[in-house]
């Protein structure tokens, strides 16, 4: 079987195109760059959709942490310290057994119990307590003078909120939320090793990964694969948020532009 065959017959393998069964012997490496990149469409999936969920929330959890109601401020302190304080891995079993449950009660939740959708869920809940604190923070670093100028022109309530404090708070954060927007995409190779079963053997480029080094013994030629699938895709990550870091510091001269640093996180 030529190389182009195998793309054509495995490259949409884990979205349910292509051939039904995977290769059992004879592997080639155009066979696992093939499906290792397959399951890579699912990393992506869910980074994507996990992170731009999840912003949103992690400004509404930074806000109400920031405010000197109780019965915001409590509420969102407690949904940050325990989505930050449990491994992720315990809270995407935790969060499949869960669905299961509901799913008994009320049928509307089955299909909460596929990754797609119920490990989606997890993600969200996750990166959005992470990305709060990171933005809980930036909105505490924002400088005093620069409210006092807003005062000074006149801006007031929400709209001193949305043209000074909102960007200025962003700038300061934006390093850090790049870090953990890729930390995030490296995260989604855990969903398939937790409770969350991968149907038919459709599953992410780490189970794919995992699926030739038991095959093979050899999982010094998948896994090289997978991190260089993933290395690349970090690096589409720092450049898509080293433009919109650009964007936010358009005003500043250019030597004193935040420059992007990324510390990866080993473990969370």
């Amino acid at each position: 079987m030529s190389c182009w065959q195998t793309i054509q017959d495995y490259g949409l393998r884990s979205l349910g195109h292509g051939e039904r069964l995977l290769p059992k012997d004879d592997f080639t490496l155009c066979q696992q760059f093939t499906l290792i990149g397959s399951g890579l469409l699912w990393n992506i999936y869910f980074g994507v959709l996990a992170l731009a969920a999840g912003f949103f929330l992690a400004n509404a959890l930074a806000l109400a942490k920031s405010t000197h109601n109780p019965l915001l401020r409590k509420p969102a302190e407690w949904f940050i310290f325990i989505f930050r304080g449990s491994p992720l891995f315990v809270q995407f079993f935790f969060g499949y057994f869960l669905f299961l449950s509901l799913k008994s009660v009320a049928p509307i939740f089955t299909p909460f119990t596929a990754a797609w959708l119920g490990a989606l869920v997890v993600l969200f809940f996750n990166t959005a307590a992470y990305s709060g604190e990171i933005f809980y923070g930036a909105l505490r670093s924002v400088p005093k003078g620069d409210v006092e100028a807003a005062d000074a022109y006149g801006f007031t309530g929400y709209p001193r909120f949305r043209r000074i404090i909102w960007p200025t708070a962003m700038r300061l954060a934006w390093p850090a939320y790049t870090n953990e927007a890729i930390f995030l995409f490296h995260a989604t190779t855990l969903v398939f090793f937790s409770g969350f079963p991968a149907w038919q053997q459709r599953g992410d480029a780490l189970y794919y990964a995992n699926y030739f080094a038991d095959k093979t013994f050899n999982p010094f030629i998948p896994y090289p694969i997978l991190a260089g699938y993933f290395i690349l895709l970090t690096l589409c990550i720092i450049g898509i948020f080293g433009l919109i870091n650009a964007r936010l510091n358009r005003h500043l001269p250019q030597e004193k532009r935040r420059k992007l640093r990324i510390r990866p996180n080993l473990i969370r």
